[in-house]
């Protein structure tokens, strides 16, 4: 066991997840220019997966009389024909005026969070494809496996199909709940706040977003930067075929934020075993429009202080997104 007087966390990692940073050293990272065509080549895409329309539907009613609320599993059509499961959720009375979608982490999701329930709001709590309820043949719902799955070609790669996923969920939300148009947010943490990212700049329907953790931002720095889960197994991965910078360009969060113009909630965190730091700040740092920042001791990693900053993350990210 070492301690690192950068977080001052004793931990077993073999390398130091605070990489020697804190918060002045991050908020000086510069983010990376996009490739030349990046806002096309997105753009493009948003408007192939709009053509698609998603069907929501809805089964399985239960009332959660505790929180007042109406919960529907849900599955509605995404790009590929893949169909993405999940839950939706309703007040039970009284109307509906806002709607959130809810992006998950790498290790996918067993249910919806209830503590990001909101008064008069719709909830999606999509499964993105090949994760969760969204398994698919052929496709490895390990985050170790399914960030490789066609890595190799730029307009196949899964993160492609999975920021599609994402707008059709925010397509799907507005199908159930038209009345919710012009107050949609998205709230995403850790692989759900790097899609969040690269699908924010081309959607014009979500008005403010919340980004915990995000994960994808600034490749050339993370990928030389010691890490554990997908972001390792991405660099184990080019240290084995080299070029994937050349899919990854294109799936660069940070580069994408400098596209973001909407309000924005960042948490990130100073000492991150996962999601190198450096990569978290170069999206904030990139982000064009108004941004607040939330700081996290650590992120994907156990310690004392976790519930309370939790916590102070939820009080604040409910006042967000209850904002007119």
């Amino acid at each position: 066991m070492a301690v690192h007087s950068a977080s001052a966390f004793a931990h077993c990692f073999p390398f130091d997840p605070a990489h020697g940073m804190g918060l002045t050293e991050l908020l000086a990272v510069a983010p990376p220019e996009p490739p030349e065509g990046f806002a096309d080549f997105w753009s493009a895409r948003r408007r192939r997966a709009m053509a698609v329309d998603p069907a929501p539907r809805l089964a399985d009613r239960r009332r959660l009389d505790d929180l007042g609320l109406d919960l529907f599993d849900c599955a509605y059509t995404s790009t590929g024909g893949v169909t993405i499961h999940g839950w939706f959720l309703r007040p039970a009375t009284g109307p509906v005026t806002r709607g959130l979608v809810i992006g998950h982490g790498y290790g996918g999701r067993d249910g919806p969070d209830l503590d990001m329930t909101l008064p008069e709001t719709a909830l999606l709590f999509p499964c993105l494809r090949g994760l969760s309820r969204s398994a698919l043949p052929g496709m490895s719902s390990d985050p170790q496996w399914h960030v490789l799955h066609d890595i190799h070609d730029r307009d196949r790669y899964v993160l492609g199909g999975c920021v599609d996923d994402a707008w059709l969920a925010v397509s799907a939300l507005l199908a159930l709940e038209p009345v919710v148009a012009g107050r949609i947010g998205w709230s995403g943490r850790s692989f759900g706040g790097g899609i969040g990212a690269l699908m924010l700049p081309w959607e014009e329907r979500v008005d403010r977003a919340e980004l915990v953790w995000p994960t994808f931002g600034h490749h050339a720095l993370r990928l030389g930067l010691p890490m554990t889960g997908s972001g390792a197994a991405v660099a184990a991965y080019e240290a084995r075929h080299g070029d994937v910078m050349s899919t990854l360009a294109w799936y660069d969060a940070a580069a994408a934020a400098r596209f973001v113009r909407r309000p924005v909630l960042a948490g990130l965190s100073l000492f991150d075993p996962a999601v190198p730091p450096p990569g978290q700040f170069a999206i904030y740092n990139a982000l064009a429009g108004d941004k607040e920042l939330v700081t996290f001791a650590a992120g994907h990693f156990d310690y004392r202080e976790e519930s309370a900053q939790e916590s102070r993350r939820l009080g604040r990210a409910r006042s967000f997104f209850g904002d007119p």
